[in-house]
């Protein structure tokens, strides 16, 4: 059985010259991207930013409409509720008769005497 070799640092950098020069001789083979083909893509992916705002605008759009409706329905709920605390303050308090004044008696005991005296002089 054969033992492990330590590999020395010139080997190690002529394998990683190597390497560097496979990777650079396969980029070089790799066909130009066509200018119709690049615009094209850049086309999709503004297409696709464009799109994607519009459903964020749409989407918040949205929430922004739920929230108003929300905090409408919440006025309104404690519009309510304050209306029913004043009528259950307006049922507590305890009945006060309306007492007629003075001048009102006595029109009244004057229209009476007058209505009499109009029947008597008949």
């Amino acid at each position: 059985m054969a033992s492990f070799k330590q590999q020395t640092f010139q080997e190690r950098a002529a394998l990683a010259a190597q390497a560097k020069q496979a990777a650079l001789e396969k980029l070089r083979a790799k066909p130009p991207v066509d200018e119709a083909v690049a615009a094209e893509r850049r086309a999709a992916a503004l297409a696709k930013d464009q799109a994607r705002a519009e459903a964020s605008a749409a989407k918040k759009a949205m929430r922004d409409q739920e929230k108003a409706a929300r905090d409408q329905a919440r006025a309104e709920q404690k519009a309510r509720e304050e209306a029913e605390a004043a009528a259950a303050a307006e049922a507590r308090k305890p009945y006060v008769p309306v007492l007629p004044t003075e001048a009102e008696l006595k029109a009244a005991r004057d229209a009476r005497y007058a209505a009499r005296k109009a029947r008597a002089g008949r």
